[in-house]
């Protein structure tokens, strides 16, 4: 179901873009600071990156669309009632790799300050296998998000601080506890 929701959005992206005239790509990278809430997880945000490329789509003078499609790595602690929720031992260090795909609406308050929201889909691609046992997933593949941030514009560089906040729980394991995403996007971009 996620993926023909994430197919279709692309579809309409793309057809959009084809459409539209004013169209602009471009580069970003940046850090994450991620925060994993339940009672799992340490109560703190660790650092991570994310690196990809974006597109905006005007479609207004004030608004704009911007897909993005980004790599990142998150990073986390696990707290010390993690093993006795869940029976494991040795579990301390998390690392999660995922494709994030915002789909944003941009808001031009000026000609260099831009507001920003809209939904994030994000696919985990690669996780820390060995806290089960049998080797099943201890995290669900999909997280889904809502962004609000702003971006400044010098130019064809830019700069953006989003915050990311995860409404889906993430605990593929049981209903133990509840796993959600909270993070802090800043980065910079470049317009090819």
């Amino acid at each position: 179901m996620k993926t023909k929701l994430l197919s279709i959005c692309i579809f309409c992206l793309a057809a959009t873009a084809a459409q539209a005239q004013g169209l602009k790509i471009g580069i970003k990278a940046g850090t994450n600071i991620n925060k994993i809430s339940g009672k799992s997880f340490k109560e703190q945000f660790s650092f991570g990156y994310q690196l990809g490329g974006f597109a905006e789509i005007r479609l207004s003078n004030k608004f704009a669309l911007q897909p993005e499609v980004l790599f990142g790595q998150v990073n986390l602690d696990t707290s010390s009632t993690f093993s006795s929720i869940y029976q494991f031992n040795n579990v301390s260090k998390i690392k999660l790799r995922y494709i994030s795909i915002p789909l944003l609406l941009n808001y031009r308050v000026s000609n260099m300050l831009t507001l920003q929201a809209g939904p994030q889909f994000g696919i985990i691609k690669d996780d820390t296998r060995n806290l089960l046992k049998n080797g099943a997933d201890a995290f669900r593949k999909g997280d889904f998000s809502m962004l609000g941030g702003v971006q400044v514009k010098l130019s064809n560089f830019r700069v953006y601080g989003r915050y990311a906040i995860g409404l889906n729980n993430l605990d593929n394991i049981g209903n133990k506890d509840k796993w959600k995403s909270q993070s802090i996007q800043l980065g910079v971009g470049f317009t090819l």
